[in-house]
């Protein structure tokens, strides 16, 4: 396709897509002028179309309901036309409240000992704030740094986990790791609007982020309104989250103390000496001092990457600086590989037997394979960009495994049994997925779509 086609059917896309248009149009007037603060964003919020892929938004991610008990299935039968007129209508007279989100604990992947808080807004909020995040994200996606890929547009976790094996190829071998103390609850309201403020003055807009604040969440029957945090569940808090955490990045020197990968609130800085690693923890406690937030202490270490030495976990995966099997004749190279951590594994195996239980007895074989699949899908499809081969093989011999027992459970026969059911009896294993062979091994300079990347790039 030719550079005037390309464009051609990306202008005759837009066109057709009103909304798309719109972002392209505020991300293309704010990249052009850094300084320019927003003062028409209100009207934006509240148009028909934008509203309507708010609600597919919220649809497709099929969340549970809020304080008010009101789910998806409801809201369709209540009509999907009426309830976002009754919104559009709330939002241009000002009339439109949030309730307080609904406060809920999951535990953590990988532990059962920590647990997440998670706040779920009511539907009707939920696709105000997607709405908003709409409207909002192309103008603060316009000064995002290089650095973060946390709950990007068009990046994602494999994008930072290029980084470090481009860094580390680079010779940055001396690796901080840090997470962020409850990030996300932790987060000033009034220091989060005025990051906010930076880039938009439409008192409109503010108001509606300051409601959403301050509606706090019920636990326990009571409400509570911190003034300091941005919920997780909420469909715009990852988006607050990245505005405030840019004050972070873009006073971050990555010649000076390292270069910086941020995930959200997880973090690594991959640096050249051992010198600069451990000068990297002081500079962000002074950084993250002056946001109000910290770095988990017991999470901060630095590891030196060396054949033989310490390895790092990040996004689910373990790295480390290994040597390949000589073949051929040829010398063998040293290189950082990756593949799933402890924790992830472990969450897999706890998913698997989960899925699996004694009590689940009743349902047909077929659902039980059906639901292992499913997740087997999503866990293979995150984990096979790496060197994960040899913890795939695990994985799936488990899963047959319980499959095999889960069957010879439901007809009171012997372990032996099952395996021979899943082994002999059924040719393709009763279409249990099959996870070797699925593996792409990462290289330097070429991302994970097999795309080369610039490798004089500077990042920051």
């Amino acid at each position: 396709m030719s550079a005037a086609t390309a464009i051609s059917a990306t202008s005759g896309s837009l066109k057709l897509d009103p909304v798309r248009a719109l972002q392209h149009a505020l991300y293309r007037a704010a990249k052009a002028e850094p300084g320019r603060r927003f003062h028409a964003l209100g009207d934006k919020v509240h148009r028909r179309d934008v509203l309507r892929r708010a609600w597919a938004m919220v649809r497709r991610n099929n969340g549970a309901p809020g304080i008010d008990a009101t789910t998806l299935t409801q809201v369709e039968e209540y009509g999907i036309d009426r309830l976002l007129d009754e919104l559009a209508a709330e939002l241009k007279e000002g009339r439109w409240r949030p309730l307080p989100a609904r406060r809920v604990f999951i535990p953590k992947p990988g532990t059962t000992a920590e647990q997440r808080p998670l706040s779920i807004p009511s539907v009707r909020d939920r696709i105000v704030q997607a709405a908003l995040k709409i409207v909002l994200e192309p103008v603060f996606e316009a000064d995002m740094l290089p650095c973060s890929f946390g709950f990007r547009p068009r990046r994602g976790a494999h994008d930072a986990l290029q980084v470090l094996i481009d860094e580390a190829w680079r010779g940055r071998r001396w690796v901080v790791e840090t997470d962020i103390a409850n990030c996300f609850e932790a987060i000033p309201h009034e220091k989060l609007m005025q990051a906010v403020e930076e880039r938009v003055c439409d008192r409109s807009v503010l108001k509606l982020l300051r409601a959403m604040l301050r509606a706090g969440v019920m636990e326990d029957g009571q409400v509570r309104r911190p003034v300091t945090g941005t919920p997780q569940g909420g469909v715009v808090s990852p988006l607050m989250a990245n505005v405030y955490l840019h004050r972070l990045d873009r006073a971050w020197d990555a010649r000076r103390h390292g270069v910086l990968v941020r995930y959200a609130d997880d973090a690594v800085v991959m640096c050249t000496t051992r010198e600069q690693a451990e000068a990297a923890p002081g500079q962000l406690k002074v950084l993250l001092d002056d946001l109000g937030l910290k770095a988990k202490a017991a999470k901060t270490r630095i590891v030196h990457l060396q054949v033989g030495g310490e390895g790092v976990d990040f996004l689910g995966f373990h790295h480390r600086w290994v040597t390949s099997r000589p073949r051929g004749g040829r010398r063998p190279i040293a290189f950082l590989a990756r593949w799933p951590s402890d924790r992830a594994v472990q969450h897999a195996r706890d998913r698997i037997r989960e899925l699996t239980e004694r009590r689940r007895m009743l349902r047909p074989v077929k659902v039980i394979v059906e639901d292992v699949n499913a997740f087997l899908r999503g866990w293979g499809a995150y984990f096979r960009f790496g060197n994960s081969a040899h913890h795939f093989d695990q994985i799936s011999s488990y899963a047959r495994m319980r499959i095999g027992g889960f069957i010879a459970k439901k007809h009171r026969r012997s372990r032996k049994f099952g395996w021979s059911v899943v082994a002999y009896a059924a040719s393709d294993s009763l279409g249990l997925v099959a996870l070797h062979g699925t593996v792409v091994a990462p290289r330097p300079f070429r991302d994970w779509r097999g795309r080369p990347n610039a490798g004089g790039e500077r990042r920051r």
